[in-house]
C-alpha cells in the first residue's frame, strides 16, 4: 500500500494520475545514449512485471536546467523506481530480453515532455556496469 507518491499538482487543471504497462525493447552493452528527458509536471513511477534486471539512468540538473552527467544503476529484477517530478532520465532500458513495466504516471493538459538529444558518443554504458557515464572511446576496441 502507498509504494510511491504520485505527484501532478494540486489544481484540477494539473493532471491526474494513471497507470499503464509499457513495454522496453531489450539493449545490448556497451550503449551509447542518445537522448536524456525529464517530466516537469509530475512524477513516474516503474515496476518491472517480467523478473528481468534492467539499467536505471539519471542525471542531475545543472544550474542552467540541462541535464548534468548521468549515472547508471543496475537494477533488479523486484526493484522498483520512483523518479519525481522533473528529474532527468533514459527512457526504460530492457537488458537481454523485452520486458513489460507497470508504470504509475502523469496525465493532462500542458508540456509533461523534455528531451535533449546528447552529443553522439558523449555517454556510453560498458558492461562492466561502474555507474558513472563517461565519453565513449575515441576507437573502438578490438576483440
Amino acid at each position: 500500500h502507498d509504494l510511491a507518491q504520485v505527484t501532478v499538482g494540486a489544481e484540477p487543471q494539473s493532471g491526474q494520475g494513471i497507470i499503464s504497462i509499457f513495454r522496453a525493447q531489450p539493449r545490448t552493452l556497451p550503449l551509447d545514449l542518445e537522448e536524456l528527458e525529464r517530466h516537469p509536471l509530475g512524477s513516474q513511477a516503474f515496476m518491472p512485471l517480467d523478473g528481468e534486471p534492467y539499467l536505471v539512468v539519471v542525471a542531475p540538473t545543472n544550474p542552467d536546467d540541462s541535464p548534468g552527467l548521468p549515472l547508471a544503476f543496475l537494477a533488479q529484477p523486484d526493484q522498483g523506481v520512483n523518479l519525481r517530478r522533473g528529474v532527468w532520465h533514459h527512457p526504460l532500458l530492457a537488458l537481454g530480453k523485452s520486458c513489460r513495466f507497470l508504470v504509475v504516471d502523469r496525465d493532462g493538459p500542458g508540456a509533461n515532455l523534455d528531451v535533449v538529444r546528447l552529443k553522439p558518443g558523449s555517454h556510453r554504458i560498458d558492461p562492466d556496469l561502474t555507474g558513472r557515464l563517461g565519453p565513449a572511446p575515441a576507437t573502438p576496441p578490438h576483440n
